[in-house]
């Protein structure tokens, strides 16, 4: 099994910057695919950005140039730095692992125009 701990989310002001941690468990963390997911009310959970074990990413249109995602391997940990906030960008952000799937239980991001 792996186990995810979300960490970092808040209330910001829009333009404003946030970085989400999750830290995973050792077992698996380093050959699995990372990602970060939001839902906004209202709204399908969506994928935001993805990361690959050799540290390749993919970004959401929606985010793109203003998020960045990364990995650190050797402390079990995936980092979402989120820059230039939008109102829009507020949802409960969910850290998740490809294979085994699994999520962690959320933080919640709100961001004030």
């Amino acid at each position: 099994q792996v186990q995810l701990v979300e960490s970092g989310g808040g209330l910001v002001q829009a333009g404003g910057s946030l970085r989400l941690s999750c830290e995973a468990s050792a077992s698996i963390f380093r050959i699995t695919a990372m990602g970060w997911y939001r839902q906004a009310p209202g709204s399908q959970r969506e994928r935001v950005a993805a990361i690959t074990p050799g540290g390749f990413t993919n970004y959401a249109d929606s985010v793109k140039g203003r998020f960045i995602i990364s990995r650190d391997n050797t402390k079990n940990m995936v980092y979402l730095q989120m820059n230039s906030l939008k109102p829009e960008d507020t949802a409960v952000y969910f850290c998740n692992t490809l294979n085994p799937n699994a999520w962690g239980q959320g933080t919640q991001v709100t961001v004030s125009s």
